[in-house]
């Protein structure tokens, strides 16, 4: 709310006085849903002096300056005469603020009558640089002395930790709700202190539909995570987390699926004040949720897509061990299934010991006695307390049956010994893993008293003696289950360009940091659907620019396809059968599109832009999951199809003219025609294999007979109309009964209920293989025929660290004088697991960004023969992937997650803090991956268990063989 300055009557020091007493008044009574309110600051004299020039100062700072004179004249005890005289000498300084100015903090307001309290606060604020808090009864008595605005209000909630108690919510809870199946979509804030009964509450209000017409999802990653049936559990306690979708199924008919019930129009909640959840437009940027920290928001635009790489954990409260938490199943007794609760942007922490504590021999080792082996005397350590804090984490993930663990403890004394990961600020699971693995090693290290070793030079000695003699003084001063697990050596070279000196050294390293060389293209392939029935679906792959825009994928696409003058392409992006998006926007950057995104482009007649679209959706009966009574229901399946209506629809008999035309290509061909299954046969294996159809995506007729098109015009198609009420409208039956179409929306919603006896007449199967827009795996067919695209390899990367290049001018190389040699690393000997750390993120003068190359990776055998240099090692180095810490999102933002196999199930899973999941080995492939754990392949006699196997059983095996 904006207001002119007030006329106030008193001094500074009667307003300091009264500002101080209602401060310290209100300290004390602290309670939850109490307000404060945002007030700019800045601390530096230089913001502050030039801020002065400006006709916009720096409010807070500029009252303070004001009020500052009476403080100093008391705190001095000057008469008053004197304290009037500094006041007639500081007057032309310190003057009278004009009105609150809090504009600083907020994105520019979309509209002058827009509500101040729903103003979109500028993302990675922090107290105490950017704003502070005030009370409500502060504000309330400055406003009343100088107006201004915008007000900026914000809760106190219960932060759900002990430790912590309240918090002030400075960013809310940003969601995006998504009705199914119409694709409508609306952006929300909530307090994650809400409940589930008032967020379904307003939903229903922003779709203007009742309670019990829609089921409500926890859509995390795309997937249907759990259905929130629980109307009284808040956001916070349902693990909602900031950006994430929520999905609203519409049910068929009326008929409640158990979601949001009618019951929530009684829930206590209700009641709750609107102004903690506003329905709000896309906007270009979104700021994160804090609680007792504000993290780094994700940009986004209108169109972009919401994807699991902008999904942030937010704080929430946790009792260690405690049954049913966040409604994570418990898991069996196989064990290693168990979560860990996220205490607030900890997903990096999450990941990286979720990684560690998979790996097999660190399973054994914490789970046997291993305090003997505790160095409590080695200064470079943590005096055991790291190494028994981990060993007790370890145990508890490792117990069958439990509820989701809270790695507070462990967090405790990281942050003790480690003060950069203290508070709940995101930071890097590799720089974690690094800390980790050297904090354990010095409490572990097994040489109590480190000898003194001064390294000697090769002086021609052979390699293969000066590498044993370095790894042999390495194991005199460390020596630990760190080193015997993790721990290789490579062989450094370097040669100085002027004389030619060589210097040749063996150095230890627990990890490979890897680099990604640039690429600037991509592969892109989608399928192209005709609307007029000229064609069968056909997939197209395209190469083009990484960084480019829609419109540069849409003139390629165009082009491989022989677009003719008449047409255009239509993009849309398809998730679970149904169009989650059109790509309408020629600007909109391909980096919003993944490579496991599935993607449709529809060849249309030329439009106006304010054409309405026919949306074919199709749907088959099956059976309806967690329904002990084998329920039947109609659910989507395929890729929807797409036709403008340019012509008048007035009648039902007119949409089944447009749909008839759709179906067209896929209309089976009568048994007279031996040469048409052989057309469909082949057409199906481009569909499944993926292959390129430059040549062969050009309009091709379908030689039908002129009886066969007479018969297929008067098939009355099972459709059903979605109208303006989403009521569906029976479109078999009274051809000529007239319709009315939506005015309001860009597309209708027709439904084919395709029965079996229907799919005699039709093949659908061509709607079934959509391909994604890059698949990651073997090298198939298609690229040894295509023009390659820009790729990446795990080889790759590796062969970019092990290139001979020159020292940068910071790391010159003293040879008589300071010269600029060059540096070849090979590696010398491989730990019994290698762990493989991806440079995603770049650093560029005061830039910095993350590399989102997807880096194509061997699940199974990498083998590292040919890159060690010691050819005299006797053995093949093969390598099996076992554990994988993926990062989603960008620079100082997004979200960690792990991919670890269960070696005893032979199974892959995703830990996702608290949610565990399984997943294919074809999912663990992504543009995530970060940081890689490999294992040693060894023969038929080695160990194949993370570690559930306890320590006797390992050593009966061991006997036995």
């Amino acid at each position: 709310m904006e207001s002119s300055s007030c006329v106030s009557e008193t001094t500074p020091e009667e307003e300091m006085a009264v500002i101080r007493e209602i401060i310290d008044s209100s300290e004390s009574r602290v309670k939850e849903g109490d307000s404060f309110y945002l007030i700019t600051l800045r601390q530096d004299k230089l913001s502050r002096y030039l801020s002065s020039l400006t006709s916009s100062p720096l409010w807070w700072q500029e009252w303070l300056d004001y009020v500052h004179r009476g403080i100093s004249g008391v705190a001095n005890n000057a008469s008053s005469s004197c304290a009037n005289d500094c006041e007639l000498e500081d007057s032309t300084i310190s003057r009278r603020p004009s009105h609150i100015d809090n504009s600083e903090l907020i994105y520019d307001m979309a509209c002058e009558e827009e509500p101040e309290t729903s103003a979109e606060l500028h993302d990675s604020l922090t107290e105490g640089r950017d704003y502070i808090l005030l009370p409500e009864e502060v504000w309330k008595q400055l406003y009343i002395w100088y107006g201004g605005g915008p007000t900026l209000s914000r809760k106190v909630i219960s932060s759900g930790s002990p430790e912590t108690g309240l918090c002030v919510e400075i960013y809310l809870l940003r969601l995006l709700l998504i009705l199914m199946p119409k694709g409508e979509q609306a952006f929300i804030r909530i307090s994650k202190q809400e409940t589930i009964g008032e967020l379904c509450k307003r939903a229903c209000d922003i779709f203007d539909l009742t309670a019990d017409q829609i089921c409500i999802w926890n859509y995390y990653g795309h997937k249907k995570q759990a259905l929130m049936n629980d109307m009284d559990k808040t956001l916070n306690d349902a693990n909602i987390k900031m950006d994430q979708e929520i999905l609203l199924e519409l049910n068929d008919d009326g008929v409640a699926c158990g979601g949001c019930m009618s019951s929530v129009q009684d829930n206590g909640s209700a009641g709750k004040e609107s102004a903690s959840l506003l329905a709000e437009p896309c906007k270009s940027n979104v700021s994160i949720a804090g609680g007792l920290s504000a993290s780094k928001g994700v940009t986004r635009s209108c169109s972009s897509e919401i994807s699991q790489s902008q999904f942030l954990a937010s704080p929430m409260g946790e009792i260690d061990g405690s049954e049913g938490t966040n409604g994570v199943v418990v898991r069996g007794s196989t064990g290693g299934l168990t979560g860990l609760l996220n205490l607030g942007n900890t997903c990096f922490m999450n990941s990286a010991i979720q990684c560690l504590v998979h790996t097999p021999e660190f399973a054994r080792y914490f789970r046997e006695d291993y305090h003997q082996e505790i160095n409590w005397q080695n200064p470079l350590g943590m005096v055991g307390e790291l190494a028994m804090a981990f060993g007790e984490l370890l145990r508890k993930l490792w117990s069958p049956g439990r509820a989701p663990v809270s790695p507070r403890p462990f967090k405790t004394k990281l942050a003790r010994f480690a003060p950069q990961f203290s508070g709940y600020n995101q930071h890097d699971s590799q720089e974690l893993l690094a800390f980790l693995l050297d904090g354990l090693h010095e409490d572990l290290n097994r040489v109590k008293f480190k000898p003194y070793i001064k390294s000697k030079d090769a002086d021609g000695r052979p390699d293969e003696e000066v590498a044993d003699e370095y790894w042999a003084n390495h194991i005199a001063r460390n020596d630990s289950i760190i080193v015997d697990v993790c721990q290789g050596q490579y062989k450094s070279t370097l040669v100085c360009p002027v004389c030619g000196k060589v210097s040749i050294t063996f150095d230890p390293f627990m990890y490979l940091s890897l680099p990604l060389p640039s690429t600037k293209t991509r592969s892109m392939t989608l399928m192209v659907f005709s609307s007029d029935g000229s064609a069968l679906p056909t997939p197209c792959t395209v190469t083009v620019a990484k960084h480019g825009k829609c419109k540069d994928l849409i003139q390629a696409v165009s082009s491989a396809c022989s677009l003719k003058t008449g047409e255009k392409l239509l993009l849309a992006e398809i998730r679970s059968h149904l169009i989650h998006r059109f790509l309408d926007d020629p600007l909109v950057s391909l980096s919003t599109i993944k490579d496991d995104d599935h993607l449709a482009a529809y060849k249309l007649p030329k439009f106006e832009k304010n054409t309405t679209f026919l949306q074919l959706i199709h749907r088959r009966q099956d059976v309806e999951p967690n329904n002990a009574h084998s329920k039947m229901v109609w659910k989507p399946y395929g890729t929807p199809l797409v036709a403008p209506i340019l012509q008048d629809v007035n009648t039902r008999g007119d949409i089944q003219k447009i749909v008839r035309v759709m179906l067209a290509p896929m209309r089976r061909a009568e048994r007279s025609e031996p040469s048409e299954p052989e057309k469909a046969k082949v057409a199906a294996e481009q569909v499944s294999e993926g292959l390129d159809a430059r040549d062969d995506c050009s309009d091709c007729p379908m030689g039908k007979e002129q009886n066969g098109q007479e018969e297929a015009s008067s098939i009355k198609l099972p459709l059903q109309l979605v109208d303006e009420n989403n009521v569906c409208i029976d479109l078999s039956i009274g051809e000529d009964k007239p319709i009315r179409l939506s005015t309001s929306s860009s597309s209708i919603l027709v439904f084919i209920d395709w029965s079996e006896k229907d799919l005699e007449k039709y093949d659908t199967h061509y709607l079934d293989n959509l391909p994604e827009v890059f698949k990651y795996g073997n090298v198939n067919k298609k690229s040894r025929t295509e023009p390659r695209a820009e790729s990446l390899s795990l080889y790759t990367c590796l062969e970019a660290f092990l290139r001979e290049e020159p020292l940068v001018p910071e790391d010159m190389w003293l040879c008589k004088e300071r010269r600029q040699a060059s540096k070849k690393l090979d590696l010398w000997r491989l730990p019994e697991v290698l762990v493989i750390h991806l440079k995603r993120f770049s650093y560029s003068r005061s830039v910095k960004h993350k590399l989102e190359n997807f880096v194509n990776f061997p699940i199974h055998d990498l083998d590292l023969t040919n890159y060690v240099a010691n050819k005299n090692s006797g053995r093949r180095q093969l390598y099996e992937l076992y554990a994988l810490s993926n990062h989603y999102g960008g620079m100082g933002s997004g979200h960690y997650t792990a991919h670890i196999k269960i070696l005893e199930e032979n199974r892959w899973y995703n830990f996702d803090d608290s949610h565990i999941s399984t997943i294919t080995e074809e999912e663990v492939k992504s543009a995530a991956a970060y940081v890689f754990f490999y294992r040693r392949v060894k023969g038929e006699a080695g160990s194949t268990s993370n570690g559930s196997v306890s320590p006797a059983e390992q050593e009966k095996l061991s006997c036995k063989k």
